[in-house]
């Protein structure tokens, strides 16, 4: 006798909601991936941030834990809007604070301690009181030599076209996203960007600035 296969309607609700409905799915999900492999090169961002990866960084698996990653996207943000920006942090002499409402990461490679990776930030989208990043972590070039990174490196970092990008591979290991909304302090409710903050960011809405 011949046996009769038959699926179970768990299975077959979990596997018909992992295929695409239609067409239009499919093209959807070619076209984010296309923009995915876009946004793991260098040429996608204008701001560079050296990170020292820690000892504490690495889990048991040998490699940096996937949450620190957002720590190391949050650090280049801030560095970037203090630096370049004019953000105040201080509660005190700050007329806005920012607010991360969102985050996303997918993770191609991995990275570990002591590699010095390098971040990279773009600008997609500036809104009246909100800001959408784009991010990415760069893996040095396997060499037996460290990169070389100095303090002037660490404090302000580099844009697009920097020689000392060359040291770094040119496919990021780590991708994501970031939202601010930037509110008033005291009440919690949003602010208008300043222009000169706005200048700053826009600076990045390019992928190479001058």
């Amino acid at each position: 006798m011949g046996s009769v296969q038959v699926s179970s309607p768990t299975m077959t609700s979990w596997v018909s909601r992992l295929l695409p409905r239609n067409g239009r799915s499919l093209a959807t999900a070619s076209e984010n991936q296309r923009a995915e492999d876009r946004h793991r090169h260098q040429e996608a961002y204008g701001y560079f941030l050296p990170i020292q990866t820690r000892w504490q960084d690495n889990d048991q698996y040998g490699h940096v834990n996937n949450v620190v990653y957002y720590s190391y996207f949050d650090t280049i943000i801030n560095q970037y809007l203090i630096r370049y920006c004019g953000l105040k942090t201080g509660l005190l002499m700050s007329p806005m604070v920012g607010f991360m409402v969102a985050n996303q990461c997918t993770f191609h490679t991995p990275v570990s301690f002591p590699q010095i990776p390098v971040a990279a930030l773009a600008v997609e989208k500036v809104g009246r009181s909100s800001v959408h990043y784009r991010l990415a972590l760069f893996p040095p070039k396997p060499t037996k030599e460290t990169p070389s990174v100095s303090h002037w490196d660490l404090s302000d970092g580099f844009f697009f076209g920097h020689p000392k990008l060359a040291h770094f591979a040119s496919l990021a290991c780590t991708t994501g996203s970031s939202v601010h909304v930037f509110v008033n302090p005291a009440t919690s409710k949003p602010v208008g960007l300043p222009e000169d903050f706005r200048r700053g960011l826009l600076r990045l809405m390019s992928p190479a600035p001058g």
